[in-house]
């Protein structure tokens, strides 16, 4: 229910501007009980005008103006409807992200998704796609206000929340989006906070849906990328569902399956302790696609130094890096025991 703050803000408003007496009152309160009794919704009692502030068919205020005149009826009147249509607004509002929460959460039968969001006057049939927005805790307020004035309620994008962890975005795409705009509308989020709050931000996002019943799938979609993208792609502010790749593959494997797996490959020589020099080199040679030349140029090294490095890990692993089979096992290694190790308290 709306606040009394924001309430008693208006009144103190509407005194100021009319310079007339106005008082608000609990329905329950004694002064107000012969008018609660009677059925009018405004009346003249004692030489001041009365008037029944509702919400539906319930009595939430009863407003009262000084003196008998048109002026005090008249004051009374806007002073009601404005209440009135504040209520209203706040409710919708309400109304609004208690629907999303519960979408987002799989907690609405489908029937009700579809009478409560005609009621609620939202679309069923547009694309949408889920945004998750992680900031450190404590700089929620900010970032949630800063996302709120970036995405639009009038165009049907939605800013809320359903824990402390991540605020969500339902952005309602008006026209075709490609993975590309995709991408670069996550950037943005993250250089809009990055720049007007001065909060580092992960971002992640699921697919394109269609109708608004799957919204729930793009936010689970969203959920995995960003769990997944923390394991294994922890240097990428923003990570897309469909970008995972294996990641995803391994984030859903059982982990005694993934341990069974590192016992086969490296045995007792699990390589989870690599120096920094040697992840370099592997992740380097890697991105240029095993190519030796490449790689040490890029390194500043020279070729034969490159050779001895990757010979030495073939000694320690009994894996060739230059070999494709090889380097595909060692690579798909290194990310599953980097999942076995964030798994483990």
């Amino acid at each position: 229910m709306i606040s009394n703050a924001v309430v008693n803000k208006c009144i103190d408003e509407i005194r100021e501007i009319s310079h007339m007496e106005i008082e608000l009152y609990d329905p329950t309160d004694e002064k107000v009980k012969g008018f609660m009794e009677s059925e009018a919704d405004s009346q003249n009692v004692g030489g001041k005008h009365l008037f029944k502030v509702m919400n539906e068919e319930e009595v939430l205020y009863v407003l009262e103006t000084g003196g008998d005149g048109a002026d005090a009826y008249m004051v009374g009147r806007l002073a009601t409807a404005e209440l009135k249509h504040l209520i209203i607004a706040y409710r919708d509002r309400v109304d609004h992200d208690n629907f999303y929460q519960n979408l987002i959460l799989d907690n609405l039968l489908l029937v009700d998704i579809y009478n409560r969001a005609k009621k609620l006057h939202i679309e069923a049939v547009r694309d949408r796609v889920v945004f998750l927005v992680e900031a450190k805790k404590g700089n929620d307020g900010a970032v949630r206000e800063i996302l709120k004035s970036m995405f639009s309620a009038q165009s049907g994008d939605v800013v809320t929340a359903v824990d402390e962890e991540n605020i969500i975005v339902i952005k309602s795409l008006q026209e075709k989006y490609d993975a590309e705009e995709l991408m670069e509308e996550a950037e943005s989020i993250v250089t809009m906070l990055n720049t007007e709050a001065m909060v580092s931000v992960r971002v992640s996002y699921g697919n394109v849906v269609a109708e608004l019943k799957d919204v729930s799938k793009s936010y689970k979609e969203a959920k995995m990328a960003m769990d997944v993208g923390k394991i294994f792609y922890a240097d990428r502010d923003v990570t897309s569902y469909a970008s995972l790749g294996i990641g995803r593959l391994i984030y859903q494997l059982p982990e005694n399956l993934c341990r069974v797996f590192i016992d086969e490959i490296f045995g007792d020589n699990i390589p989870d302790d690599l120096d920094e020099e040697t992840l370099i080199t592997i992740n380097k040679f890697f991105e240029n696609n095993l190519n030796i030349s490449e790689t040490s140029r890029q390194l500043f090294i020279h070729r034969n130094t490159l050779v001895y490095r990757i010979e030495k890990l073939q000694k320690e692993t009994g894996l060739d890096l230059r070999n494709f089979d090889d380097a595909m096992v060692f690579k798909i290694a290194l990310m599953v025991v980097n999942y076995i190790n964030r798994q483990t308290p």
